[in-house]
């Protein structure tokens, strides 16, 4: 096959019927996964990282949407208080680690001090170069207590953050999403660059390798990003029977109250 004809085939837009099918797929997948590793008492952690708008949050709002919330747990972390900014780096991030059977996602995480904190000036260049020394030898701890762990960076140029950023703009059902350090970052795409490209070298390890997530194109980056994720497991369909439900008892000397006596909503819709 040609080169042109395969960049053709990349490019392909993907239909949103061939999208919700293939996500459907997928969420099935992640349904059984997260039922072996329950039963297996596997520890997983997945770090979302990029850069503002790269898509991370779509990725995570799918991955999630069809799980069970008490053993799927999505950590996004604001501002350290001043307490944690006096206490080791990573302490703040060590109680949201998975006990066995859970999945933990990191919405950003102890990168932020590889990115957002050294292009801000939030930290020193003492402490930035320390996070990189230190980071690869706790990420090989975290390996060897029994926890997977999947990191991936959502890449997306240029242009199409600035497409993602108007329409946050304009549309006010997404403008929280836009902070004023969203707005700084565009002015500092050169910084972020070499931020990322420094990180990596220090932290892209054999152990604990970073994943690269082209995310201009959202549905496609969800779905690879997806079905990656499962891929880095051998697991089995545990999947529980179907249940019978029982027959509901009747009890005759119970009278329940009015139903007047309930405050109910008005129904608009």
């Amino acid at each position: 096959m040609s080169k042109e004809k395969n960049k053709t085939i990349k490019k392909k837009k993907l239909t949103n019927k061939v999208y919700l099918k293939e996500l459907d797929k997928l969420q099935i997948e992640l349904v059984k996964l997260q039922e072996w590793i329950k039963q297996e008492n596997k520890k997983v952690v997945v770090i979302f990282e990029g850069r503002d708008a790269a898509g991370k949050g779509g990725v995570i709002k799918r991955i999630t949407e069809c799980l069970n919330p008490r053993m799927c747990k999505v950590v996004a972390l604001g501002t350290p208080t001043e307490r944690e900014k006096t206490q080791w780096y990573f302490q703040r991030y060590v109680p949201h680690l998975p006990a066995t059977g859970e999945i933990i996602l990191f919405d950003r995480s102890w990168y932020n001090r590889a990115g957002v904190e050294k292009v801000m000036g939030f930290c020193t260049d003492e402490e930035h170069q320390e996070f990189l020394r230190s980071c690869p030898n706790f990420e090989r701890m975290l390996i060897r207590s029994g926890i997977t762990l999947i990191k991936y960076w959502f890449s997306v140029s240029d242009d199409e953050q600035e497409k993602r950023f108007q329409s946050r703009i304009h549309d006010i059902t997404k403008r929280w999403k836009l902070s004023p350090m969203d707005l700084e970052s565009r002015e500092k795409w050169v910084e972020y660059s070499k931020a990322k490209d420094e990180m990596f070298a220090y932290t892209d390890i054999k152990q604990s390798p970073w994943y690269v997530v082209e995310a201009d194109a959202k549905k496609k980056a969800r779905l690879n990003c997806i079905h990656h994720f499962i891929s880095q497991f051998n697991y089995v369909d545990l999947t529980p029977d179907p249940i019978e439900l029982p027959e509901r008892k009747k009890i005759a000397s119970y009278k329940r109250p009015p139903i007047g006596d309930q405050t109910f909503i008005p129904e608009i819709y």
